[in-house]
């Protein structure tokens, strides 16, 4: 398959949502706080449920898992004030993950995690994304993030384009930094805003910066089931259909999470 490209640089700046207006779409992207191992980006799709990447559920350096009890989830933080505050219940992490620096492209379908907060979120304004927005190649697509230089603001980048995808992952034009991870990639589908995808990583594709997310769709159902079964633990089957190697060519294998 021929997937053209467009270039990086052309893409929208990425832009701060600094007043309550631009901001008030977003409230349900939040900071998740890591005791002792910087922060990562979630969104709510449910009350009680935070998505977000795998690798933010690991410390950055001893790849030592982190404690529920030390993760706090900022939603809508804002210069210093967040619409709720919640620590983490329960962390449930897709079984096929294998914590570390470096990530290949096939591993990134496996990079999906959820935080059951201790108390729902229920206040008015904050009302959790619908997690089954779908995405072809050329799509535009959303991300809203907090990151290293912006970390008391989100930002928004819109739009950036789907480069390439199949049932693992989606490689997108998307301009990411450390941070950024685990940050919502939203499709507007009949003018209702959707997750399509996590930010797992950013990468270089045959020169071209990008960024890679964890496809969605049957993997995170399973995974809300597994939640719902209380069990930590994600089985799920054998994707198939062409690669993200196959479609793109020759994929340099640069891909790096976006921890600190």
């Amino acid at each position: 398959m021929t997937i053209g490209f467009t270039a990086y640089a052309d893409q929208a700046p990425l832009r701060k949502l600094l007043t309550a207006d631009e901001a008030k779409t977003w409230q349900a992207v939040g900071r998740i706080d890591l005791k002792n191992a910087g922060f990562c980006t979630g969104a709510l799709i449910a009350p009680n449920l935070v998505l977000t990447a795998a690798h933010c559920m690991f410390h950055p350096e001893t790849n030592v898992k982190l404690r529920p009890q030390d993760m706090e989830f900022k939603a809508g933080l804002r210069s210093g004030r967040a619409g709720a505050l919640r620590k983490a219940r329960r962390v449930v992490i897709h079984k096929d993950y294998r914590p570390g620096r470096d990530v290949k492209l096939d591993y990134v379908a496996s990079d999906i995690a959820l935080i059951e907060l201790a108390l729902p979120i229920t206040a008015n304004g904050i009302k959790a994304f619908t997690h089954k927005g779908k995405v072809a190649v050329g799509d535009n697509v959303k991300v809203v993030s907090y990151a290293q230089d912006r970390a008391e603001v989100p930002s928004i980048e819109e739009p950036c384009k789907v480069m390439g995808r199949d049932v693992r992952a989606l490689v997108l034009t998307c301009n990411v930094d450390y941070g950024a991870s685990g940050s919502p990639i939203f499709v507007e589908d009949d003018g209702e805003l959707k997750i399509a995808s996590v930010v797992s990583a950013k990468a270089v594709v045959k020169g071209q910066k990008v960024a890679l997310g964890a496809s969605l769709g049957e993997p995170l159902e399973q995974l809300l089931s597994q939640l719902r079964a209380n069990r930590g633990v994600f089985q799920g089957k054998r994707p198939t259909g062409k690669s993200i190697s196959e479609q793109l060519g020759n994929v340099q294998q640069t891909a790096k999470t976006l921890r600190p």
